[in-house]
């Protein structure tokens, strides 16, 4: 599960999983919850718990100007980035893969419904869920499923386009490997993927010394994008598809649109 930016946490700011939490965040009543998972990847709940899964977490990080700190000052240029690579309008299908802390899903919404368009959101946890309908009341043209990114519920072919925004530093290599072959799966021929995430940065950039141990340390899949090539990590599938770069912020976040 991308989901959304990591960082770090403020120690003792949340109880580890299995203690009674007040005011409990609970899954939105109106979900495709046909391919519900139970219970959620072991990765999740042991490396993420603080980040995503816990209730706290999601009360903590759901805030947009940390997750801007967290990116470095570029959470709205990386969102935008990622918006303009699908288009400046969403007809048909749009997927997007995990929820994400911030204000990009309603910006997705909204050039979906410009043009009558359709998103579908996925995401493996019900907390996560429960707080992007909590974002997104108007459901108009939206649909939250419960499900997991490496065994996507949908027919092949069934999107036009899908984005997957900073998940896939936060999965093991053989989850990251599946999730991208069933992004590719779910996409129409002649669609579009968007893959925004980490990447090694230039050599004069500081954060190329000074981030990783932090992304080690609190994300231990993390460093696979700063040791190997992105698209060393793509699935064979892929071979052949017309791939776009663009590199930010010093080369540290990387845009890959791939045509199907």
């Amino acid at each position: 599960m991308i989901r959304k930016p990591a960082g770090v946490a403020a120690r003792g700011a949340i109880r580890p999983p299995g203690q009674t939490m007040r005011r409990p965040i609970t899954t939105p009543p109106a979900f495709d919850a046909a391919a519900s998972p139970s219970p959620p990847p072991r990765y999740l709940t042991r490396h993420y718990w603080w980040a995503y899964v816990h209730p706290r977490a999601v009360r903590i990080f759901e805030r947009q100007w940390l997750v801007n700190l967290i990116l470095w000052g570029n959470f709205r240029k990386l969102r935008d980035a990622a918006l303009d690579a699908l288009g400046q309008t969403l007809p048909g299908r749009s997927l997007q893969v995990a929820c994400v802390y911030g204000d990009l899903s309603r910006h997705l919404l909204e050039r979906a419904r410009r043009a009558s368009g359709r998103l579908d959101v996925v995401d493996v946890l019900p907390v996560q869920l429960a707080n992007l309908a909590r974002k997104l009341p108007d459901r108009q043209g939206l649909t939250l499923h419960h499900a997991d990114a490496a065994a996507l519920p949908m027919a092949d072919g069934a999107f036009d386009r899908a984005l997957l925004f900073f998940l896939l530093h936060e999965q093991p290599p053989e989850v990251r490997r599946q999730t991208l072959r069933e992004a590719w799966r779910v996409v129409r021929p002649g669609g579009r993927l968007v893959l925004l995430d980490y990447a090694r940065p230039a050599w004069w950039n500081p954060l190329r010394y000074l981030w990783l141990p932090v992304l080690e340390r609190l994300e231990p899949f993390a460093a696979d994008l700063w040791t190997h090539d992105i698209t060393a990590l793509l699935p064979a599938e892929w071979a052949g598809a017309r791939l776009e770069r663009r590199r930010y912020f010093g080369g540290l976040y990387q845009l890959l649109t791939v045509e199907r």
